[in-house]
């Protein structure tokens, strides 16, 4: 049972399922955590594929609202945080690293973190409406799952920005190349169990995750948690969308 701590680690930290651990995670164990997000994320999308089944009838566009609504309840809207900030601070930071992280570290959300919370909802509402009229199912698992690779990805290939936060030890204390070989499995799981609708969900996701993450170093010089959280969100209706219009 303690050798799946840092599973249980994981899945208390990016959903609100409830889990209870005796005492408090070692650092070693939140390092160690990384190493399950991509389960997490398949946990995730194969409950939101089952809420999906099972609401098969009916209006699409309830369906697609009620998806996203317990969508968010589930992760109790962490990674949405992480993109309302960072979108406050690439705003308003104006191209200024020191003024960006100082604005990273405000816990209020202002308009431009709000707009993009309300462009980035409404983006993925319309690609679970046109999912849910075509009845497809599968992209609902392999979003979050694709979501949640793309984090142990960006730890383990980008510097973190901000000493003295639980990102700060993810990077410090997550196994290196144990942390490599999970995400290049998790990637070469896509297409080996989707085929080509998966690589265009992998191109969808690459690409994003590319362009944020140069953003990231130019801007911060790496990523920080805020950041971390945009890019799971981004890349997740990067995945729905590229689903809906394939």
């Amino acid at each position: 049972m303690k050798r799946l701590r840092p599973f249980w680690v994981a899945l208390q930290f990016l959903t609100r399922l409830p889990v209870h651990l005796r005492e408090p995670p070692s650092e070693r164990e939140i390092g160690q955590s990384l190493l399950y997000y991509p389960l997490v994320g398949l946990l995730l999308g194969l409950i939101l594929a089952g809420l999906a089944w099972a609401m098969r009838d009916g209006s699409s566009m309830l369906r697609a609202a009620l998806l996203l609504a317990m969508w968010v309840l589930i992760t109790g809207a962490l990674h949405l945080d992480g993109l309302a900030d960072s979108a406050d601070a690439w705003v308003g930071g104006q191209g200024s690293r020191e003024r960006t992280m100082t604005i990273l570290k405000d816990p209020y959300c202002g308009p431009a973190g709000a707009v993009a919370l309300i462009v980035l909802l409404l983006v993925k509402l319309a690609a679970l409406d046109t999912l849910a009229a075509q009845h497809q199912i599968l992209p609902l698992a392999l979003a979050p799952f694709i979501g949640r690779t793309s984090l142990p990805a960006l730890f383990i290939s980008t510097p973190y920005a901000r000493a003295g936060s639980l990102g700060e030890v993810l990077a410090r204390q997550c196994p290196r190349w144990p942390t490599v070989a999970v995400v290049f499995a998790a990637v070469a799981t896509v297409p080996l169990t989707t085929g080509r609708y998966g690589l265009w969900s992998l191109a969808s996701a690459l690409a994003t995750f590319t362009v944020l993450r140069v953003l990231m170093l130019r801007r911060l010089g790496g990523t920080t948690g805020d950041t971390a959280g945009a890019m799971v969100e981004l890349v997740e209706a990067s995945v729905l969308v590229t689903a809906a219009m394939v």
